[in-house]
């Protein structure tokens, strides 16, 4: 019996923290998008040459990259980047796939899940490397307290 209880608190403490990393990383997208929009579906912006729209403030080539979430059959991409921009549902979906295609640039970096999520949505792809994504950063670890 002493085994399964051991057991069991080994499972619960896992599901604890799954649980907790999900939060985390939670946290740490809603900081970034008040940070970027203060978390409102506010149109487009013009940003360094170019548009920016939406929740976190998403340009047309990083939708394109997130895989185009949300697009219907035969949508023209302009529309459906600036569409799911202002959508928080797809908008989250569109960072998080990012991230997720281009996280594995920063393995060699050491640093913290929030971190590689803010820093390459900030500077792209090698945003992990780029010294110009530390005071995004900054201000995103400042909201969240995270690493």
């Amino acid at each position: 019996a002493d085994s399964i209880c051991a057991g069991g608190r080994r499972v619960q403490n896992v599901i604890w923290r799954i649980s907790v990393s999900a939060a985390y990383a939670d946290t740490c997208i809603h900081c970034i998008c008040l940070h970027e929009s203060g978390c409102k579906p506010i149109g487009c912006n013009m940003d360094v040459g170019s548009l920016s729209c939406g929740y976190y403030q998403i340009k047309l080539p990083y939708y394109e990259d997130c895989g185009t979430p949300g697009r219907k059959s035969g949508e023209d991409l302009t529309t459906a980047w600036k569409r799911c921009a202002n959508d928080y549902n797809c908008s989250t979906q569109c960072v998080n796939a990012y991230v997720n295609r281009y996280k594995g640039g920063c393995s060699s970096t050491g640093e913290g899940a929030c971190q590689v999520m803010s820093r390459l949505h900030n500077g792209g792809p090698a945003g992990c490397k780029n010294t110009n994504t530390v005071g995004y950063w900054n201000a995103i670890k400042k909201c969240c307290g995270c690493s």
